[in-house]
């Protein structure tokens, strides 16, 4: 029986970003899964269009990618997400995937990356290894957000940190809640000055680069160091943790 494993990320412009994440995770998952055949989707048509448009490459969305694996002769087919939570993106992803489940043996669907409590408990631990802060000093996390209800989980994961014995360590997010101003707020009770800013996404990508690391005047950088905090930001996708590649890798045995 043909075999595949179909990895599904949002996607990036940054193709040094892609080469350390998406493409790692990728390889990681290929090298675990031998006898699996693994083909790329994006969920993004914006990145995918402009991908098309700058570099004349085309990424497959989730539809092309079922179609071209059933031509490849794929009969049993394991979709494994990148996605950090199980929002609208994951929904839309579901749902094209099950459109074709009645042109294979079988069609299963791996967990995004923050699904279970153990799931972000081991993030949680790989956060505070990767992003080794200083004993004055604060992390603050960006998530991207969502209006969707799973948007709830960085609200979690703040309290989980701290629950976790990271007192210092902080999330939010740009189109959700907690955004900025939530986090300045407990910012200012710990009375650090000194900040380290990292994406909470899988890519360190156009949100990285402008709205948390930017020059411009609303950045996260920007508007931190306005208030007279001293900044630095770390620019590194979840997908350069090596917990995280191992992580995702384990949400496709769970539904072998």
């Amino acid at each position: 029986m043909k075999k595949a494993i179909l990895v599904v990320s949002f996607g990036t412009s940054y193709e040094e970003t892609r080469k350390k994440t998406i493409d790692c995770i990728e390889q990681e998952i290929q090298a675990a899964y031998p006898e699996y055949q693994v083909y790329r989707a994006w969920t993004s048509k914006m990145i995918m269009k402009k991908l098309k448009a700058r570099d004349g490459i085309h990424i497959m969305n989730v539809r092309e990618a079922m179609e071209q694996m059933e031509k490849d002769g794929i009969e049993e087919v394991i979709v494994q997400p990148t996605h950090v939570m199980n929002g609208y993106e994951n929904d839309l992803m579901t749902e094209d995937a099950k459109a074709y489940s009645s042109h294979f043996s079988r069609v299963a669907i791996g967990a995004p990356l923050l699904t279970s409590m153990e799931d972000q408990t081991k993030i949680i631990k790989a956060v505070a290894e990767n992003l080794p802060v200083e004993k004055d000093e604060a992390l603050i996390l960006m998530g991207h957000g969502t209006e969707h209800f799973a948007n709830s989980i960085y609200a979690a994961l703040d309290y989980q940190f701290k629950d976790m014995g990271y007192p210092n360590i902080f999330v939010g997010t740009v189109e959700g809640y907690p955004e900025l101003e939530n986090v300045k707020k407990l910012l200012k009770k710990t009375g650090l000055k000194k900040i380290a800013l990292a994406p909470f996404m899988i890519v360190a990508g156009d949100h990285a680069t402008n709205d948390l690391a930017g020059d411009e005047e609303d950045s996260w950088k920007s508007l931190l160091e306005a208030e007279g905090y001293e900044v630095r930001c770390i620019l590194k996708g979840l997908g350069e943790y090596p917990q995280v590649r191992s992580l995702l890798a384990e949400h496709i045995a769970a539904v072998q």
